[in-house]
């Protein structure tokens, strides 16, 4: 792994991101298949998004 990808599960976990979206974004930054459809959420879609783009702006819009 990368450190960019370690950097961004600390943060996310330090500001208490809502885990869905966590999961979401490690998923979409390591290129995992998605979650099946009925186990996926609004936060989960959105963190895969994000990790796939490797974006870690959305951070804060997770945060419980």
């Amino acid at each position: 792994m990368d450190k960019t990808y370690y950097d961004a599960v600390s943060k996310m976990e330090d500001m208490n991101v809502d885990s869905d979206y966590r999961l979401g974004w490690m998923g979409g930054y390591l290129e995992n298949p998605a979650r099946e459809e009925q186990r996926v959420t609004e936060s989960y879609e959105a963190g895969y998004e994000d990790g796939q783009n490797k974006n870690t702006g959305s951070f804060d819009n997770w945060k419980k």
